[in-house]
């Protein structure tokens, strides 16, 4: 198993993902959903269960990437937010349609507002100033635990991580609300934590080692921790596929990028992480040399 040899490979497919991400985005723009850009919220009592998708027959005229949520116990009360501004007149013509359709009385119509980002930008500055302080904290932990030349390749694979994320919800056009800054939160600790193995089989191969082959001793640690990285993703991914397919819109919604980042996260563990630790360590080693 020669994964640093050919690292050139695995850059390149993190690099056209990127590219295409980042393109699509430039064109079509990123999909920002409500949470931070506003929008309309209605509230509406249907008395009884309707799939989303049945309802989204008649939110889709307005917004098709409208959120919809079922409320209640018995999930008889609909949720609908919606990224444009419709006035008064609007919202009573989305009403009328469910009105027509399941035979509603007025005060079936519980709320129908208009509502600004500003919780988004809150949720913005708070979600990135966790980050920051999350990135920091890795950074000096790993620094202190092993050296700094691990803290900073693995702080250049969760960037990794994070971009391929939103790399895939702007070429899927999925809508980026409050959920994806959880989930981004939760996949820096899992990518960390699935580095750091291979990153700990590196340190003590390191010491038995006679003579210093970087890419040898990085080659050796990924062999011995593949299938152990391998099966804890598979397992992560099992679950988070079956929330994806049978839980409600809001846990689909954090689903979805725990999915991406979960595979963007064991694939950078393995083909991104430690080639990068190479390349630190060979630039360091050529310094020293020119030094000398």
């Amino acid at each position: 198993m020669n994964i640093v040899q050919k690292r050139k490979i695995w850059f390149s497919i993190s690099g056209m993902i990127l590219i295409i991400g980042l393109v699509l985005g430039l064109i079509r723009g990123v999909n920002v959903g409500i949470d931070f850009t506003g929008g309309t919220l209605m509230e509406i009592e249907l008395h009884k269960y309707i799939p989303a998708k049945e309802i989204r027959e008649i939110t889709d005229k307005y917004d098709k990437s409208a959120n919809i949520s079922m409320l209640g116990t018995d999930k008889a009360t609909v949720q609908i937010r919606m990224n444009e501004d419709f006035n008064n007149e609007e919202r009573k013509e989305i009403f009328g349609e469910f009105q027509t359709k399941y035979d509603l009385d007025e005060e079936d119509l519980l709320r129908a507002d208009q509502f600004g980002p500003s919780v988004g930008k809150e949720i913005k500055s708070r979600a990135l100033l966790a980050i920051v302080l999350s990135v920091i904290g890795m950074l000096a932990y790993i620094t202190f635990r092993f050296e700094f030349s691990f803290a900073i390749s693995a702080i250049m694979a969760l960037s990794h991580d994070i971009l391929i994320v939103l790399a895939m919800y702007s070429i899927l056009q999925v809508p980026i609300n409050s959920p994806f800054v959880a989930a981004v939160l939760t996949i820096l600790g899992y990518s960390i934590n699935d580095t750091i193995v291979i990153f700990d089989r590196i340190r003590e191969n390191f010491k038995f080692t006679k003579k210093i082959d970087y890419e040898k001793i990085a080659n050796e640690s990924i062999a011995q921790s593949f299938t152990r990285s391998i099966n804890t993703s598979l397992t992560t991914l099992v679950t988070l596929i079956a929330l994806y397919i049978l839980g409600v819109e809001q846990i689909r919604e954090f689903a979805l990028p725990l999915i991406v980042g979960v595979l963007a996260g064991t694939y950078s563990s393995i083909f991104i992480a430690s080639p990068l630790w190479v390349m630190v360590k060979q630039r360091q080693k050529g310094k020293k040399a020119r030094v000398k």
